[in-house]
């Protein structure tokens, strides 16, 4: 369970649901939407209890018994001289599609009472798209919703052409009254009434269940929960144990059920909640990657489900090529109809070099061959994917075209005017982003060694590894800016150096592509005070024009992008770099229960006495979650 603002998150099983202190759902959107949510939809919108005729008082507000359970206390209207008659204790669970109610009433009174409860309830079925704070609208032709009352509840029903969604609630004891709610008659609100006999001193129960039943998944989602190996005990005074033990709880919450390469089911990190709860190429790859020691299995789950979904054609809305691992999947109604280009979404600069990447890490870390061996086809088309469409051959470098209907960047930094120069401005494409070209590094050498040792294919590994050298040679010519001793952000596509100061430079230690003299530079020049904040590295320096604390890439601190910056540290031997910027990073994670958020923003730590909250993050995220295992790796590495 996580507060969000003043909401309630539940988790559990690849559904969340959001609810507000007392435990209701009002239909928000924005930056906090309310509500049951599967499959990229909301399936609750309203879900609003009254007692004897009104809202009940919160004396207790909900509270965590676990992940996915709530519960809080209430009561209906009363006063000093006539207190109320009963209590309400509400507990609240979410499991696989389900979100389950049990209210036990307890009378307060010598005599007998009769309980009059109301729940209003629908369910909208918006597609997480539609929610989101920008307020974008899409046209929904023939789409039609119903409620239609049962023996035992209430069926909400949508449907668009193929499309067909529902939600079910059963109560026991079964409803006395199922009414419309609204008065209007396209709503689909209703109303359903019990009238509770409480025996003096005595209680009543009534049990509320909700089944999601989104598009394409007829039954409620199965997810066995793998063996998970015994975790050390976190000691009081242990932060990074604590954080650690948080960031695995945390992902056994965001793991989600996916199709491997060859039809079996793997279970995979999604990205994040609320609006990322999906598979996600770069997210998932850097997840499994910092989770490698700990947790390889989730290495090869990742790996087989982005192989199934590699590219085979191109496809101008999709951004699809042959060979290019997908940036994102989506099960929702807009994507479903192609409203939103993201049903499975290319437009990735990265995260192809990232899966040959983690495909070689994980060979190293387990020395167990069959993963490698089973994937060698589609790492061979990743690599060509490199040198054609990704434009190693005809640019010299990955790079970009800018979506307009997608993704205006495409590397991690994928929000528009990430990727700018010290004036503000967005750079133009073909953009070759300066990570990505080391990642492009990192993936030829390493495939290069899985196609000596395990491919038996010399001649391949000696073209990648001439290719490696001849990139690193042309990225230290073209991307080092001299004046400032610093590489660039990226090149655009006039060639030209964009040159804000970012912290993409600390993945270039990461992956080796600077000269080791060149990376120890640019390893310090990252935690000096405009670019450390004290708790993290931020995305851009201070002090520069396009510099802002909240925004989400241009002067926020990410706990991955720190993740990556720190394993770097620790390749090029900066222990006191690294010791400084974990003590920062934890310092954090201890501010918000020993979990770190998505993104925190940028304010300097002597500003404030806790980290500033980014007001539009995601908690819990899966990148974010396994950042405190990275820093163990890094810091037993030193």
């Amino acid at each position: 369970m996580t507060q969000a603002d003043d909401r309630i998150q539940l988790v559990r099983d690849a559904t969340f649901a959001r609810l507000d202190a007392a435990g209701a759902i009002t239909g928000t959107r924005g930056r906090a939407p309310d509500g049951l949510f599967l499959r990229d939809a909301r399936h609750l919108s309203r879900w609003q209890l009254t007692v004897d005729g009104t809202a009940p008082l919160a004396l207790a507000p909900a509270t965590a018994d676990s992940d996915d359970t709530a519960t809080c206390v209430l009561t209906p209207a009363g006063t000093r001289d006539d207190p109320p008659a009963y209590t309400v204790f509400r507990a609240q669970t979410v499991a696989a599609g389900t979100l389950s109610e049990h209210l036990r009433l307890v009378s307060n009174r010598p005599e007998p009472v009769t309980a009059h409860v109301a729940l209003t309830v629908d369910a909208d079925f918006a597609d997480l798209f539609e929610l989101r704070a920008d307020d974008r609208h899409y046209a929904k032709p023939g789409a039609r919703r119903a409620a239609a009352a049962t023996a035992a509840g209430l069926v909400l029903d949508y449907r668009r052409a193929d499309w067909h969604s529902t939600t079910t609630l059963t109560a026991r004891p079964a409803p006395a009254d199922v009414a419309p709610a609204d008065g209007t008659p396209h709503s689909t609100a209703r109303t359903l009434t019990w009238h509770l006999p409480i025996d003096a001193h005595g209680e009543a129960h009534l049990h509320l269940t909700v089944h999601a039943r989104p598009h394409g998944l007829p039954e409620p989602p199965t997810l066995p929960r793998p063996a998970r190996p015994a975790r050390p005990a976190a000691t009081a005074g242990d932060d990074l144990t604590r954080a650690c033990e948080r960031g695995l709880a945390d992902l056994d919450l965001l793991t989600v059920a996916a199709t491997g390469v060859d039809g079996e089911e793997v279970h995979v990190p999604a990205a994040g909640i609320p609006w990322f709860l999906t598979l996600f190429g770069r997210d998932s790859l850097l997840t499994s990657y910092f989770l490698l020691p700990h947790r390889p299995g989730t290495a090869a789950a990742t790996l087989s489900a982005l192989a199934a979904t590699q590219g085979t054609r191109h496809d101008p809305t999709s951004r699809e090529q042959p060979g290019r691992i997908v940036h994102e999947t989506r099960h929702g109604e807009l994507a479903h109809f192609r409203q939103v280009p993201y049903g499975r979404y290319y437009g990735a600069v990265d995260a192809t070099p990232l899966f040959l990447v983690l495909l070689h890490a994980h060979h190293q870390q387990t020395g167990d061959p069959s993963v490698a061996l089973r994937l060698e086809q589609h790492a061979r088309r990743a690599v060509e994917w490199m040198f054609t469409d990704g434009g190693l051959t005809r640019n010299g470098y990955l790079v970009y075209e800018p979506d307009p209907d997608g993704l205006i960047n495409q590397n991690w930094k994928d929000s528009a005017g990430a990727v700018c120069f010290t004036d503000g401005t967005q750079a133009d494409g073909p953009i070759a982003v300066s990570e990505a070209q080391g990642y492009a590094y990192d993936a030829l050498l390493r495939t290069a060694e899985l196609a000596t040792a395990l491919w038996q294919d010399e001649p391949y590994a000696q073209r990648l590894r001439e290719s490696a050298a001849a990139l690193r040679g042309r990225f230290t010519r073209d991307f080092w800016m001299t004046d400032a001793d610093f590489p660039a952000l990226a090149l655009d596509g006039d060639g030209r150096q964009v040159d804000a100061l970012a912290s993409d430079a600390g993945h270039l230690l990461w992956s080796g592509i600077l000269d080791p003299e060149a990376a120890r530079r640019v390893g310090r020049r990252l935690l000096e005070p405009d670019f450390f904040s004290g708790w993290a590295v931020r995305t851009l320096a201070a002090g520069q024009k396009p510099y802002h604390p909240l925004s989400y890439h241009r002067g926020s601190a990410w706990p991955h992008d720190n993740a990556v910056i720190a394993l770097g540290l620790a390749r090029h031997g900066l222990t006191d770099e690294l010791h400084r910027l974990t003590r920062g990073l934890l310092t954090a994670a201890a501010h918000h229960g020993d979990r770190l958020p998505e993104v925190l923003a940028g304010y300097d730590r002597t500003a404030t006495t806790r980290p500033v909250p980014y007001p539009h993050s995601c908690s819990p995220q899966a990148w974010a979650a396994a950042t405190p295992l990275a820093l163990r790796t890094a810091l037993e590495s030193v």
